[in-house]
């Protein structure tokens, strides 16, 4: 729709029915402010980050799986049993 058209649109209107239309556009400016200036999160490259590796010197760790089911085994169970 052409502006001009818009604006004798509402111009038609009642006061009331003006400033809900005024309120309305205001609400749209701010919803889609909000997702226009939303910056995509840049991606991480996980090799460079400061944790990968905190465990490697221990060897309790190397095999995962096992120390998996002992940390849950101790955690789980039921000392009751």
């Amino acid at each position: 729709m052409e502006s001009v058209k818009i604006v004798n649109e509402i111009k038609k209107l009642p006061p009331e029915a003006q400033q809900q239309v005024f309120d309305f556009i205001a609400f749209m400016k701010n919803r889609y402010r909000r997702t226009l200036n939303k910056k995509r999160p840049q991606k991480v490259n996980l090799a460079s980050e400061t944790f990968i590796g905190i465990w490697k010197d221990r060897d309790d760790m190397k095999d995962s799986r096992n120390w998996l089911r002992r940390i849950r085994k101790s955690e789980w169970s039921d000392p009751n049993v």
